[in-house]
């Protein structure tokens, strides 16, 4: 019997990686959801956080140690897209194995510089009330304890996010999928599609309405998405 289609998914900046569960179910038996989850993160709460590329990469090696015998698509959001995008390039230059697919959501493409204000060198109660004007999701925790917690994880998302530096390669050969907001300042339509330069194979963009949490907002509508690029019908309890 032949083994489903392995598709790896990154979380964005302060996310849970296990939020790609619910896809599961509408992607059926011939995709194989696999959350990527970093250390620091949900059930690896209990784990240091990872700051510095080398040691997420590390981590992401580390993780796809036992699965290189199977196909292979990625898909990251955010922060997630650039390590989807470093991922597909590890599964190429060491492994041989060019990605069915890279998917790569709400993040200008890596060649790009960086357009928002550095956040992750704040003393904390200014890096916590920066965030907060950006992610909802934060403005929804008051508690100030389990905000304390998750200051380690954030601090760290922030710093590689920011601290990312593309360094030139070969492009992939895999097509590649880009999806934003229409109406996310942190990547437009523009920046998306600079993503075209870093494959030879085929490129599309994906718009949906919304602003840079569309991927939540519009979950639903990103998962048909998915699977269509991955060719395959996308379960019609989907809505």
């Amino acid at each position: 019997m032949t083994e489903p289609l392995l598709l790896l998914c990154f979380s964005y900046a302060g996310g849970n990686a296990q939020t790609y569960v619910r896809w599961r179910r509408h992607l059926g038996p011939d995709i194989e959801v696999r959350p990527m989850q970093l250390p620091g993160h949900g059930e690896r709460i209990g784990e240091t956080p990872r700051h510095r590329w080398d040691d997420l990469l590390a981590d992401v090696r580390a993780g796809m140690r036992d699965l290189t015998d199977r196909p292979i698509a990625l898909f990251g959001h955010s922060l997630g897209a650039l390590l989807a995008f470093e991922c597909a390039r590890i599964l190429t230059t060491e492994h041989g194995i060019q990605p069915v697919r890279l998917l790569v959501s709400g993040h200008r493409a890596p060649h790009l510089p960086l357009r928002e204000e550095l956040l992750h060198h704040l003393p904390d109660p200014e890096f916590l009330a920066k965030l907060s004007e950006r992610s909802r999701t934060l403005r929804a925790l008051t508690d100030p304890e389990f905000r304390r917690l998750l200051l380690p994880m954030l601090r760290a998302d922030f710093t590689a996010s920011e601290t990312y530096e593309f360094t030139e390669g070969p492009p992939l050969t895999c097509p590649i999928t880009a999806l934003g907001g229409a109406q996310d300042e942190d990547a437009t339509m523009a920046e998306l599609s600079a993503w075209r330069q870093h494959t030879t194979g085929r490129f599309d963009l994906a718009a949906f309405e919304g602003d840079h949490f569309f991927i939540d907002d519009a979950w639903r509508r990103v998962v048909s998405t998915v699977g269509d690029r991955l060719g395959v019908r996308v379960g019609s309890e989907l809505g």
